[in-house]
């Protein structure tokens, strides 16, 4: 008896959560579509400047019926009754005219795909969220739209000028027919005159050699690149003989740490901490002059050292990355590394 009695009160309390889902996803829709059907009888209301069946002598219009129209929102597909007018034209600014789905619907579809997702996964999304699949025609049609405004974007005008121009490169992997590769994107980021950061121009190259950056400089300067001072850069194959080509006034700055990296590969695992202190001793001195001294006292250090690779390195290039001295000093922190670019890149 007391087992029969405890099985009965499981069979109770025992909850179908598919059927409550179901019951709650059918009653959201049938919120969202009394309320929608709802501002749209009201912009109606608005539109004839007076209530359905209302006798007004400030009518301007009648109604002719309604049509049905299907629409994809975040709650699942709805059923609009679209109102006619006899002499107007109905148009919505809650629902644009011949629009199939929300905004809100087609942003997720567009960040679903730009992330990665195949189309056949977003099709199986879009059904499991709203109760509706999206075609890979629609989703193609959307990409469509998005590409448009990336183009623009990246082919807009530059309008103001730009004192300091930092120029990165960032390989990554790219799917494409199945098969992944590697693609190279170079990328440039400018401060204007009043201290703001603008992302100028973002180029895709075979590689990051002198044409993919003579190419990518000729961009920028079509689009109007102007009124640069310093380029920040790293010593790359190529870059530094495109910009003598493209902006010969402009003034380049190697970045230090990219520097500090070139020099430390040719140091020993245990003298890394140490020579990078040194390095970082000589771009923290007060002046060009003393930078130098310091810089050829560190030379004569590792020599003693025997790491007379790194010595020479610094000797070749140490000149390059100093030429943010010429600057102002409160600009200078900033200006002598690429790290500005580098956490976008991140």
């Amino acid at each position: 008896m007391g087992r029969d009695c405890t099985q009965e009160r499981e069979k109770v309390i025992q909850i179908n959560e598919g059927a409550i889902r179901d019951h709650l996803g059918a009653l959201v829709r049938s919120t969202v579509e009394e309320t929608l059907n709802g501002m749209l009888e009201a912009e109606a209301d608005r539109l004839c400047n007076a209530e359905k069946y209302q006798r007004s002598g400030a009518r301007v219009d009648t109604r002719a019926g309604h049509y049905q129209r299907k629409l994809h929102t975040t709650a699942g597909e709805v059923t609009l009754k679209v109102p006619k007018l006899r002499q107007q034209t109905f148009e919505t600014a809650n629902i644009e005219r011949y629009r199939r789905r929300e905004a809100s619907v087609e942003e997720a579809l567009i960040e679903m795909y730009l992330a990665g997702v195949s189309v056949r996964r977003v099709e199986d999304i879009t059904e499991a969220l709203w109760g509706t699949k999206v075609s890979s025609g629609t989703i193609s049609n959307l990409n469509k739209k998005v590409y448009e405004k990336i183009e623009a974007w990246r082919n807009r005008v530059i309008e103001e000028d730009v004192p300091y121009v930092y120029l990165d490169g960032i390989v990554l992997k790219r799917c494409w027919a199945g098969e992944i590769s590697n693609v190279s994107v170079l990328v440039a980021i400018g401060v204007n005159r009043d201290g703001y950061r603008r992302v100028l121009g973002i180029c895709e190259g075979a590689k990051e050699d002198k044409a993919g950056w003579s190419n990518f400089l000729r961009h920028l300067k079509e689009r109007g690149l102007r009124g640069v001072r310093l380029f920040i850069t790293d010593a790359c194959m190529g870059l530094v003989e495109s910009l003598g080509e493209y902006y010969p006034e402009s003034k380049w700055q190697r970045c230090i740490v990219h520097f500090y990296r070139n020099v430390l590969s040719v140091v020993p695992t245990k003298r890394m901490l140490d020579v990078a202190t040194m390095l970082k001793a000589i771009h923290a001195s007060e002046d060009l002059a003393a930078a130098i001294e310091k810089a050829e006292a560190i030379c004569l250090k590792l020599e003693g050292l025997k790491l007379r690779e790194a010595a020479k390195k610094i000797r070749q290039s140490i000149v390059e990355t100093f030429t943010y001295y010429e600057f102002p000093r409160e600009h200078r922190i900033r200006i002598r590394t690429n790290n500005a670019l580098e956490r976008i890149m991140r």
